[in-house]
């Protein structure tokens, strides 16, 4: 493994104890996102975007792992340090007890997607992505709270494996990592001009679909399988 990634794993793991003893809402994503932004910044300087895509799929990972497991072992309540974190988990358990809420319904959460997706594209635009993985940190962050009370709510430990993180969630997450990357490209490009010159000028179409494609996917999965998943963990739940 290359040695940019095994600082950005070291540094996003690091970021999660630093963020909650600080206890500073807005500084916890800010920590999360330094190190796979430095990352980001230098393989486009170097050409990479494939490589910067790769990065950032592997400090997402980093990010769902680092932060649902401390969320469960943190020693001090969390409640007030993860962004809308305990808002998003009370309406998620809401949904599943009742079966009513966004989660489930298509004309309930696409248009609460298609606000994030714009808030995310703009700010990758205007930010050469800085903003736009901050803002990714805190939607990472608002899951893995949910998932972590999952865990403490009872839910046995194989289905907060296999029934957390759920795999529309994953798809929306690949998808704007590789947004992410595309979104920082044109102002990069302006201030590091001799980074145009060593990207290739093709490939950037099929990242694009790619990402277009994880969206869509996550979109479809939610409205498909939400409703069933719901079920399976209303009959888990103690």
């Amino acid at each position: 493994m290359r040695l940019d990634l095994v600082l950005m794993f070291a540094a996003t793991i690091l970021s999660y104890p630093i963020g909650l003893w600080l206890r500073l809402p807005w500084l916890l994503p800010a920590l999360n996102a330094l190190p796979a932004y430095a990352v980001l910044v230098h393989r486009l300087r170097r050409g990479e975007r494939g490589g910067a895509v790769r990065a950032m799929l592997w400090w997402a990972l980093a990010v769902a792992l680092t932060a649902t497991i401390l969320f469960v072992w943190w020693p001090r309540p969390i409640d007030g340090v993860v962004l809308q974190g305990a808002s998003y988990k009370a309406e998620t358990f809401q949904w599943i007890r009742t079966g009513r809420g966004a989660e489930g319904s298509i004309r309930l959460f696409l248009p609460q997607h298609l606000l994030q997706l714009g808030v995310f594209v703009l700010l990758g635009v205007l930010t050469a992505s800085a903003g736009a993985i901050v803002m990714g940190a805190v939607l990472m962050n608002q899951v893995a709270y949910y998932v972590a009370a999952l865990a403490r709510a009872g839910l046995p430990p194989w289905a907060v494996t296999l029934l957390g993180w759920q795999p529309w969630a994953i798809a929306r997450v690949a998808a704007f990592c590789t947004l992410g990357v595309l979104m920082a490209e044109p102002l990069l490009f302006r201030v590091f001009p001799g980074a145009r010159a060593r990207m290739k000028t093709t490939g950037r179409a099929a990242y694009v679909v790619a990402a277009m494609s994880g969206i869509l996917t996550d979109w479809f999965l939610k409205a498909m399988l939400a409703p069933t998943w719901g079920r399976w963990l209303r009959h888990l739940l103690p």
